[in-house]
C-alpha cells in the first residue's frame, strides 16, 4: 500500500473516538461543517473545543477510525443537552440522529470522508487520502431485544458494536467500580446478550469488549467464534482500572488471535489512576510494551477515545499523534513496528473478523 502525500509518512488508523456525541450534543446550526472546516469555539482556557476536526485529523495523520455512537443515559440529559432533557428519552431516535451525523460528514465534505464497511474500503481511503469512518455502537440500548432492528443498522453501515457501557441495558451488566478495583462488578450478559452475540457473528459485526465486565468478557471468549477486540482498553497490571484488562484476560485474547487498541485517557494509563492531564507520552508506550509482550507485534494497535476521556497534554488533541508516533521511535520500536501499530493491525483483525 502506498500513502498519499496529502497525509503525513505515516496514518493512523484509530479504534474509538466520541465524535458523533460532540456533535450531537453541540447546539450550533451546522456542527458537521464546523468539523469539516475546523471552525470551533475556544473554550475559556484559550485551547479548541473538543479533539477533532478534519484540519486537525490531517495534520496529525488521522486516516480513520471507528466513530462510536453513544447514548448518554437520561439522568445525565440535564447537564450535557439542556434543551433536549424535556424530551422522551428514545435511544434509537438519538442512534438515528448520530448516525445522520456521520452520514453528513460524508455527504458534506466532497469526497474527504467515506462511510466504510471493509477493509478494502479502508485501504482504498488510506491509499487515497480520504478519512475512512467506521461506524460503531457503544452501548446497545437501541437495538430491539428481539433484534428486529439490528438488519436495519447493518444495513445503514453498522460494523462494530459494544453491547454494553457501564450502565445496565436489555444485554447486560457492564463494567463499573472504582480505582483500584477489579474488572469482576457483577452479573454478565443476559440471555439476549447472548443472542445479541450470535448475531453479531452471524453478520461479521465486530464485538467491542472494552466495556464488559470480566463476567461477561468470559461469556463472550466461551460464545463467540471471531476474534476477541478490546477497542480501547489498557493493562490492569499498570493501571489497575476496572476497565482494563487482567493479564488473564490478555491470554485469552492472544489465544483467539484478537487484538487491543490502547486507550489514551490519562486515568486508564497512570499507575495512581488519576485524570490527570501532566502524565508523560511515555506512559502510552509503557502500556504498547506491556500489551505486546503480552499479545505479540500483530495484536496492538491504537484505540484514542478522542474526544470522550482527557489525554495527557503532552499529546493535546489528534495533532499529536506524530509526537506519540516519534515517541515509539525514541523507545527502539522500528518503523515496521510502529507501520503496524499505527493501522496494519487494525486492518488485519477487521479483515478476520468481517472477512476480505
Amino acid at each position: 500500500m502506498t500513502h498519499n502525500p496529502q497525509f503525513p509518512l505515516q496514518p493512523v488508523f484509530d479504534g474509538h473516538n466520541d465524535l458523533l456525541l460532540r456533535l450531537w450534543l453541540n447546539d450550533a446550526p451546522d456542527p458537521v461543517a464546523l468539523f469539516l472546516d475546523g471552525k470551533r469555539e475556544e473554550k475559556p482556557d484559550g485551547t479548541p473545543d473538543g479533539h477533532l476536526d478534519l484540519p486537525r485529523m490531517r495534520t496529525g495523520g488521522f486516516a480513520g477510525g471507528l466513530f462510536a455512537v453513544f447514548i448518554p443515559p437520561a439522568s445525565y440529559m440535564p447537564k450535557l443537552k439542556p434543551n433536549a432533557a424535556t424530551q422522551p428519552h428514545d435511544p434509537l431516535a438519538i442512534t438515528h440522529q448520530q448516525i445522520s451525523l456521520l452520514k453528513r460528514i460524508e455527504s458534506q465534505s466532497f469526497g474527504r470522508a467515506k462511510i466504510c464497511c471493509t477493509a478494502r474500503e479502508i485501504e482504498n481511503c488510506i491509499e487515497q487520502g480520504v478519512l475512512a469512518m467506521v461506524l460503531h455502537i457503544e452501548g446497545a440500548e437501541a437495538v430491539d431485544v428481539s433484534l428486529s432492528n439490528l438488519d436495519a443498522l447493518y444495513q445503514t453501515g453498522l460494523r462494530s458494536l459494544g453491547p454494553l457501557w457501564n450502565l445496565p441495558n436489555q444485554f447486560g451488566v457492564g463494567v463499573t467500580g472504582d480505582f483500584p478495583g477489579s474488572p469482576d462488578s457483577g452479573d454478565g450478559l443476559t440471555l439476549a446478550g447472548l443472542g445479541l452475540l450470535r448475531a453479531c457473528n452471524r453478520k461479521k459485526i465486530l464485538i467491542d469488549l472494552s466495556h464488559m465486565n470480566e463476567k461477561a468478557f468470559w461469556q463472550t471468549a466461551r460464545f463467540s467464534d471471531a476474534p476477541l477486540v478490546a477497542t480501547h482498553s489498557n493493562a490492569h497490571a499498570l493501571c489497575a482500572q476496572p476497565r482494563n484488562l487482567t493479564d488473564k484476560q490478555l491470554a485469552a485474547i492472544a489465544e483467539s488471535d484478537g487484538f487491543v487498541g490502547v486507550n489514551f485517557g490519562n486515568a486508564f494509563l497512570r499507575a495512581d489512576g488519576k485524570r490527570d492531564a501532566d502524565t508523560p507520552l511515555e506512559r502510552i508506550v509503557q502500556h504498547i510494551d506491556y500489551l505486546l509482550e503480552k499479545l505479540g507485534e500483530d495484536h496492538v494497535g491504537l484505540g484514542s477515545d478522542f474526544d470522550g476521556i482527557s489525554v495527557p497534554d503532552a499529546l493535546g488533541d489528534v495533532t499529536g499523534l506524530p509526537l506519540l508516533l516519534q515517541t515509539m521511535k525514541q523507545a527502539g520500536y522500528s518503523d515496521a513496528l510502529i507501520e503496524k501499530l499505527a493501522y496494519r493491525n487494525w486492518l488485519k483483525v477487521l479483515k478476520q473478523t468481517w472477512g476480505e
